[in-house]
């Protein structure tokens, strides 16, 4: 049964996420009829931390109060190079041998990540930093668009809430749903959110930048409501379709129908966020054709729906 719980506090720790590894273990429920934490924050000396936003923390112990804990959590950190030392990966394995739960938030992925803890196995970070992790640790299946993986005892969660998710996914596993939904309700959040972090990515709804398709790809950008196939975007480009798809990969790194339908996506999100249009209007613009077609894409690649996705990011009520 989880206990004891010890969160490593690195150089410019991010106060927001440790603030909410403080706000799920650290506080002293038990009069409420939740369970109880023996928690504390370290540091690797046990001296002072100073965080990302410009002050330091102090805290009261090192890294030998990490030995006894239940489970190990490294809240993010933004020290350069995300380098971490030895005694850092050292106490992240031990506790990891002793089958201890051992917890990353945001960027504290690259402290598992430089312990090896994350080699073979499915984990994730904030999106802004997914592919930064991928390249610096190839062994570790990276997913960008969860918002937390458990992979045996190893849990790492993506940017700031999704920290609270991770959290009560966890206290869900060792307590069960009952006393996480408690929890949910004593922090004024959902117990469980549906979709991952594909929905928060910004990405500009614009063609990429390539050498001899740029003219069909931004004629096609302009008219995502027409009928748009390989054929008939290989013709714009005076190619044989075989021909076009092969130097549309070469050029964009995606196939033409992933490229167009990730665009169609791209589309729908803004209409979704800015206009008053009805989802089978915003389907026709986009290019879907119907919002069943539009709603199918939306869970495939966004883990959400049209609707949902609306009721989270709309700029303005309706």
């Amino acid at each position: 049964m989880l206990r004891n719980v010890a969160v490593i506090a690195l150089p410019e720790v991010a106060v927001f996420e440790l603030g909410v590894l403080c706000e799920l273990f650290g506080y002293d429920r038990t009069p409420e009829g939740l369970p109880g934490y023996d928690f504390a924050v370290c540091s690797v000396d046990g001296g002072p931390v100073p965080t990302h936003a410009g002050f330091d923390i102090t805290v009261k112990d090192d890294l030998s109060r990490v030995e006894a804990a239940d489970l190990v959590a490294v809240a993010p950190y933004y020290h350069t190079g995300y380098a971490v030392e030895p005694a850092v990966i050292g106490a992240l394995r031990r506790a990891h041998e002793r089958g201890a739960w051992v917890m990353s938030v945001c960027t504290g992925a690259f402290a598992l990540g430089e312990a090896g803890l994350l080699d073979g196995r499915r984990c994730t970070t904030h999106w802004r930093h997914t592919g930064d992790l991928s390249r610096r640790y190839p062994d570790a299946k990276v997913d960008p668009d969860v918002l937390y993986v458990q992979d045996g005892k190893i849990l790492t969660s993506a940017g700031t809430a999704a920290s609270v998710d991770a959290g009560l996914h966890l206290v869900r596993q060792e307590h069960g749903t009952a006393v996480a939904t408690m929890l949910a309700r004593r922090m004024v959040v959902p117990p469980h959110r549906d979709g991952g972090q594909a929905q928060f990515i910004e990405t500009p709804l614009q063609p990429v930048q390539c050498e001899t398709l740029q003219p069909v790809l931004t004629h096609v950008i302009a008219t995502l409501d027409h009928a748009h196939s390989v054929e008939t975007m290989a013709e714009l480009a005076h190619m044989a379709p075989r021909t076009f798809a092969r130097k549309f990969r070469n050029e964009t790194g995606a196939t033409p129908h992933d490229w167009l339908t990730n665009q169609r996506l791209l589309l729908a999100r803004r209409l979704l966020e800015d206009s008053d249009l009805g989802v089978d209007t915003i389907a026709e613009r986009a290019g879907f054709g119907s919002a069943a077609t539009l709603r199918h894409h939306f869970t495939q690649r966004l883990s959400t729906t049209p609707q949902a996705y609306r009721g989270t990011f709309r700029s303005h009520p309706v």
